[in-house]
């Protein structure tokens, strides 16, 4: 089990590999701050924003429900 900020810095850490993104680009493209996108890859956030998550995913070119799609957000694999 993890936790809900733990999940999301998987996720935009496995995105960011598969779309052989920077962090740097994803900030560029998402409108998100590379400083807070280096917060949350680093866990030193502790309650992330839904907004900040739909600016992530929007990043992504993906809607934030692609973005949730993932095992590491099923309710079995998170502590909250």
């Amino acid at each position: 089990m993890h936790s809900v900020n733990h999940a999301l810095a998987l996720r935009i850490a496995e995105l960011l590999k598969e779309k052989n993104m920077s962090r740097y680009r994803l900030a560029m493209n998402s409108g998100v701050t590379h400083s807070t996108l280096k917060n949350i890859m680093h866990e030193t956030v502790n309650d992330n924003l839904l907004s900040t998550t739909i600016l992530i995913a929007g990043g992504f070119d993906m809607s934030v429900s692609e973005f949730l799609d993932s095992p590491l957000f099923a309710e079995e694999n998170l502590s909250i």
